[in-house]
């Protein structure tokens, strides 16, 4: 069959009048008539006949006058179809670029979570405190108002630094404290609290995260360019704050020389690995002694109030080496250049804050973007909307209290109840595919449905998440004004206090890695757990609407995410007891399939990392129809009012979730461009080619279909 073996199991068009001719023949099985001979119509007279027919006739045009799909009127329903009909370009064929025909006028993207900032709250509240730093956010006037007087205000606190001329002498280990407890900097090393074995807690020193985009095998060339445009870029945040460009320059080229410096002492993982030296245990007083410049059990008490340590205290080192290389770096320093250390850490700072800060700082750092993007040869990130931003932001700080409002906002008891349901179907659908799959045996098939059956299912946000208390802490630590960035460290503060807190307590057995308002579900290999949050079932993201379009949609999403269960048997070696041969036809068959693909000017993608995800995507969506066409036997559709969407283009609702404006694919993405995505499973689908009369061999109608899933 070509290149892979061609699906035979693939869902027939459920088109009205195939659904109804399944219904219209159940109801006469199920009659009078069943079981008369055909000797019986032998004494009937021809007008008899006649008018029987007639009356057959009259019965099924009404059947089908009134069985067919339903408009509906809901106001979801009505948001629904003007979402389609905005993002779609109907001048686009949609046999060539179906992407382009579903999503050839998206214009930015839902924000659910401004719905909810227009509801007013309870003073005094968690729910007010999160809009009103959520507004606070958006006031960009005030932001611009307030101009570098909030920043300065900190850097004063921080004992000022020389290239302003209001300078202190340095006490290092007093700013590094209020570096690490008070603003979330850490300019040496990144101190945090993450599980190490089942899932206990521990303090945790690692390397620090470089701001400069440097590595270990990077062109002496390309290592230079990086430095001059961070430089710039240094430079520029001296001169905003005030300082003498001549003291500014001097200052910000030896905070990169130290930069360079401690990127030397860093040791990569795998040459850590290599050693067996990816972490070590040591106490405080240990970790004092290997790294003497450094006051660790101030710093580190400052930092994870409110747990109490001592000099006993175990703590994970994840590279013992470059700690000794960085403590005798500041101590070189402490002796000979403390003002310029003091500068390095300000300046470090300040970057970090920069999403804070007014626009010019902000474009300051858009430009620095760009210039890094361009030399390490990325293509340049589009510019996200604001309310994006202070969205993420918001949800930072008070993702408790949101996640428990989102919830009963936005996903109330008969939305889960729809969403399970929905599940149920897809997860009965998928355990019915797997016993017909054909580089499956017995053995394999039954330990897969034995995965299915033992999976964990989280849908809209976890318990855990929504706990009374935590839905309605007031936050009293956190103290909003009296401008944006005073309001972002206050938050900052409570959100590290938190974070210890949380980590005091029982942990749950799986802790969620989405927020619930959020669109990104996923299956965790260590808990096995699907987990999909509440704002994936909203109406604009993948919708719980009608049938077709939750199939489509929602639907697609959770087969994707069941079939990751299953990755390791794609892999080389991952099913011993599977049929090897018609395993790797089908594996190359599919490869062949994306690789045929032509590719929108300015993009890329790494074939290799985001092959799972197109077997994923292609099987997802055959699943989603299969469940959807067994609905069809026994349900009635309803259909967009005023649109052609009718049920047998279920597979058309799943383009909407791909819909977005075309963004650079990073080099470790794991999923293809949103394109490819679309077109992908629909050109697998026989039931898009019949619907839209696509001619055999055109882009989404192959000679020849692959089965993997």
């Amino acid at each position: 069959m070509g290149e892979g073996v061609r699906n035979e199991e693939e869902p027939r068009e459920p088109s009205q009048a195939g659904g109804m001719g399944t219904l219209w023949s159940q109801e006469v099985s199920g009659s009078p008539w069943k079981g008369a001979g055909h000797g019986q119509w032998c004494g009937w007279t021809a007008i008899q006949v006649l008018g029987l027919l007639l009356c057959f006739s009259v019965l099924l045009f009404y059947i089908f006058q009134n069985c067919g799909p339903r408009p509906c009127e809901t106001s979801v329903c009505l948001d629904l179809r003007d979402h389609y009909l905005a993002s779609g370009n109907t001048s686009v064929a949609p046999c060539t670029d179906f992407f382009g025909f579903a999503c050839g006028r998206v214009k930015g993207t839902y924000n659910s979570f401004q719905e909810l900032a227009r509801n007013s709250w309870y003073s005094g509240s968690g729910e007010e405190k999160a809009f009103q730093f959520y507004n606070s956010c958006m006031d960009t006037r005030a932001i611009e108002a307030a101009g570098t007087g909030p920043l300065r205000q900190v850097i004063e606190e921080l004992g000022g630094w020389r290239i302003s001329g209001n300078w202190t002498s340095l006490n290092f280990n007093r700013t590094l404290r209020l570096l690490m407890s008070q603003y979330g900097h850490f300019p040496f090393f990144r101190a945090y609290l993450g599980p190490l074995i089942l899932h206990t807690p521990v303090i945790q020193i690692d390397q620090p995260e470089f701001d400069v985009p440097l590595k270990q095998d990077q062109e002496q060339k390309t290592y230079a360019q990086i430095f001059r445009e961070y430089l710039t870029y240094l430079n520029q945040l001296g001169t905003l704050l005030g300082g003498d460009p001549n003291k500014v320059q001097e200052h910000a080229f030896r905070s990169l020389i130290i930069t360079s410096r401690l990127f030397q002492f860093l040791r990569p993982l795998e040459q850590r690995r290599a050693q067996g030296k990816l972490f070590q245990m040591v106490t405080i007083d240990q970790l004092k002694e290997i790294a003497p410049a450094i006051d660790w059990l101030s710093c580190l008490q400052a930092t994870f109030t409110p747990m109490s340590l001592s000099p006993s205290q175990s703590l994970v080192v994840h590279d013992v080496e470059y700690l000794k290389n960085m403590s005798q770096l500041v101590e070189e320093m402490l002796l000979k250049q403390r003002d310029f250390l003091q500068s390095h850490m300000i300046l470090g700072l300040v970057g970090t804050l920069s999403p804070a800060l007014d626009s010019q700082f902000q474009k300051a750092r858009r430009k620095l973007s760009q210039k890094l993007r361009e030399l390490t040869e990325q293509p340049p990130m589009p510019a996200r909307p604001r309310w994006m931003k202070c969205v993420e932001k918001t949800g930072t700080f008070f993702e408790p209290t949101l996640a428990a409002l989102f919830v009963r906002e936005a996903f109330d008891p008969s939305t889960r109840s729809a969403a399970m349901e929905l599940f149920t179907a897809i997860r009965d659908a998928l355990i019915t595919r797997l016993r017909k799959l054909p580089w499956m045996n017995e053995e394999t098939q039954n330990m897969a449905q034995d995965k299915v059956a033992q999976l964990q299912v989280e849908m809209g946000a976890s318990e855990w998440a929504l706990k009374p208390e935590l839905a309605r802490q007031e936050y009293r630590d956190i103290q909003l004004g009296p401008n944006f960035l005073q309001s972002v460290l206050s938050c900052v503060r409570s959100l590290q206090a938190r974070i210890v807190q949380s980590f005091l307590q029982p942990c749950p057995q799986h802790r969620w890695k989405v927020s619930p308002w959020e669109v990104n579900a996923y299956y965790s290999i260590s808990d096995h757990v699907v987990v999909f949050p509440a704002g994936l079932l909203q109406p604009r993201s993948s919708t719980l609407a009608t049938p077709a379009v939750n199939f489509g949609a929602a639907g697609s999403i959770m087969a994707h995410e069941l079939l990751h269960i299953f990755y390791q048997l794609l892999l080389p070696g991952g099913c011993p007891a599977c049929d090897t041969h018609a395993l790797q036809e089908a594996l190359l068959c599919l490869k062949r399939h994306y690789a045929a693909f032509p590719l929108p000017k300015r993009t890329s993608f790494n074939d290799s990392l985001t092959f799972l995800e197109n077997a994923a995507d292609v099987g997802g969506l055959a699943i989603a129809l299969q469940a959807y066409s067994k609905r069809l036997l026994w349900h009635r559709e309803t259909a967009l009012p005023r649109l052609d969407l009718s049920p047998s283009r279920s597979s058309s609702s799943y383009a909407q979730v791909m819909c977005r404006e075309p963004s650079p694919q990073e080099s470790y993405d794991t999923h293809s461009p949103p394109h490819l995505r679309v077109h992908g499973p629909l050109s697998s689908t026989p039931a898009f080619a019949r619907y839209f009369r696509c001619a055999r061999g055109t882009l989404l109608s192959p000679s020849s279909r692959c089965q993997l899933w």
